[in-house]
C-alpha cells in the first residue's frame, strides 16, 4: 500500500532539522542561490519558515543568464520578503575566460564554469551564515549537478526528496502557482529543459529507484548517469601510500 504523506507534518520536520544545524553551527542565517526554480524556492522558503525570513539572503547571480531567472529569483525573493541582492557575474565569467586562455568553451563547460563561480560568490557571503544547498533526491542519485558547484554547501534540507515531492511540498508551503508549474530549468541556453537535456524524466528516476514501471531504454540511460557521476557522490580519493606497498609493493 502506498504511503501517504503528510507535507504539513514534513515541512514542520525539516524546519526544526534546519534551526538544530545552524544553531549547532552558531551561524546567524543562510545565504541561498536564487534560481528562480522550484527547488531553491522551495529551500528558501523552509529556511524563512525556520529562521525568520530576516535571516535569510537570497543571491540573484546572473552569468551570461536569461533574464527571465533573474526576475523570477527577485520575484520569489519578495513573496518570501526575504533580504536580497542581484550579482551580475556575466564579467568575472568573461575575465576567467581570458584569464585562464580556456580551449574548451562548450555550453556544458561553461555551465559547470558559471555555476563554481556561483559557489564561490555565496562563500564569499557566508561569513556568519551557513550555505544552504537547494539540490533534490532525483538529481543527487542520477549526478545532475556540478561537482564543487550546486553540488558544494553547507546543507541540504530537500536532499532526500524527489521532484514530485519537492512539489507536493512547495504547495503546501504557499509558493505561488508559477513557481511550482515552472518547467525545471538549469537556464543553460534560451529553452533548455533539464528533462530534455538529461533524456530522462523525473517520473522515470523515481521509478528506477522504487521499483517502479521504466523503459529498458530509460533503465540503460540511468545506469550510465549513475556510473558516470559516482565520483560526484565520493568527490575526494584519499591514498593509503602504507596500505598501497604492503599489498603491491
Amino acid at each position: 500500500m502506498k504511503q501517504t504523506v503528510d507535507y504539513g507534518e514534513l515541512a514542520d520536520s525539516i524546519e526544526n532539522w534546519i534551526k538544530l544545524i545552524v544553531s549547532e553551527a552558531s551561524a546567524t542565517g543562510v545565504v541561498v542561490g536564487l534560481s528562480g526554480g522550484l527547488d531553491s524556492a522551495v529551500s528558501a522558503a523552509l529556511c524563512a519558515e525556520a529562521l525568520g525570513n530576516e535571516n535569510i539572503l537570497g543571491l540573484m547571480m546572473p552569468c551570461g543568464s536569461i533574464q527571465s531567472d533573474t526576475d523570477d529569483g527577485v520575484r520569489i525573493a519578495e513573496h518570501l520578503r526575504i533580504k536580497y541582492k542581484v550579482l551580475d557575474l556575466s564579467p568575472v565569467l568573461q575575465s576567467f575566460i581570458e584569464a585562464g586562455r580556456l580551449d574548451d568553451t562548450s555550453v556544458m563547460n561553461l555551465a559547470n564554469i558559471k555555476s563554481r563561480l556561483r559557489m564561490a560568490m555565496l562563500y564569499a557571503y557566508s561569513p556568519g551564515r551557513l550555505v544552504l544547498g537547494t539540490s533534490n533526491y532525483s538529481e543527487i542519485l542520477v549526478g545532475y549537478w556540478t561537482k564543487w558547484g550546486d553540488g558544494a554547501s553547507d546543507f541540504l534540507p530537500i536532499s532526500r526528496l524527489y521532484k514530485d515531492e519537492v512539489r507536493e511540498l512547495a504547495a503546501t508551503l504557499g509558493l505561488p502557482r508559477w513557481v511550482i508549474n515552472r518547467i525545471p530549468s538549469a537556464g543553460l541556453w534560451p529553452g533548455q529543459s533539464d528533462e530534455e537535456e538529461m533524456e530522462i524524466t523525473y517520473r522515470e528516476i523515481k521509478a528506477y529507484f522504487q521499483n517502479g514501471d521504466i523503459s529498458v531504454s530509460a533503465i540503460a540511460r540511468i545506469d550510465k548517469m549513475i556510473e558516470s557521476s559516482e565520483h560526484k557522490r565520493n568527490p575526494t580519493v584519499y591514498f593509503d601510500a602504507r596500505k598501497w606497498m604492503e599489498e603491491y609493493g
